[in-house]
């Protein structure tokens, strides 16, 4: 496992956790009002774009999976296409399954909407961004030993932070403290970035401590 690569994925991870700082701190010295609980839609707004631009400003910077085949322009537009319909239908499975754990079905469709595409952004964009719109990738990835490379093996691990951290959020929602942050979807969508965050740190140190263990083989 090479040094450089390491330090390449630290880097990332490292500006995507900034990025999510500087999307609840920013937009309040430019925003009148804004904060990430009384204005909790324009922050999801703010937050998914933010990341979502970043992951892949970064993966054209790095290029971590980058094909040793020259692709044509034909190809690329097609592959840009089907992975915005990917991103999109990723939202719209993540809606369901959020309604089906318990979210309003008619009510606060705009706030779960926004819900899902911000965990979209956390999981799906980055799979899109380093595998491309390829399902048989997506499920050798995520399966046992699956991973290639350091940067799937923190995919994984980002990926499964963010939906545990969505998961553990929903709990405090039915207790009645009466807190601001109770209200659907702001703790789930603080639960879902905090997890995500905690998987971007998590990653790198899980890779350097059993780099003797893991041995990633081309398939």
């Amino acid at each position: 496992m090479r040094e450089a690569e390491m330090r390449r994925l630290l880097a990332a991870n490292l500006l995507c956790a900034l990025a999510i700082v500087l999307a609840a701190v920013l937009p309040g010295l430019l925003l009148d009002g804004f904060s990430v609980l009384g204005t909790h839609l324009t922050w999801l707004c703010v937050c998914s774009v933010c990341v979502a631009t970043l992951n892949i400003v970064l993966h054209l910077v790095f290029r971590p999976n980058q094909s040793p085949k020259r692709r044509s322009f034909a190809h690329k537009i097609s592959r840009f296409l089907k992975s915005c319909i990917y991103f999109f239908m990723s939202c719209i499975l993540f809606h369901a399954i959020i309604v089906l754990y318990g979210a309003p079905l008619i009510e606060l469709v705009t706030e779960t909407f926004l819900f899902a595409v911000l965990l979209s952004t956390f999981t799906t964009l980055q799979c899109l961004c380093l595998l491309g719109p390829n399902i048989q990738a997506w499920i050798r990835v995520f399966s046992k030993n699956g991973a290639t490379s350091i940067w799937e093996s923190s995919l994984q691990i980002t990926s499964m932070c963010s939906v545990l951290g969505a998961w553990f959020g929903a709990f405090p929602i039915p207790l009645d403290w009466d807190r601001p942050w109770q209200v659907w979807p702001i703790s789930c969508s603080l639960g879902a970035t905090f997890g995500y965050m905690a998987g971007l740190i998590i990653a790198p140190l899980w890779i350097h401590w059993n780099r003797k263990q893991l041995t990633y083989k081309s398939r």
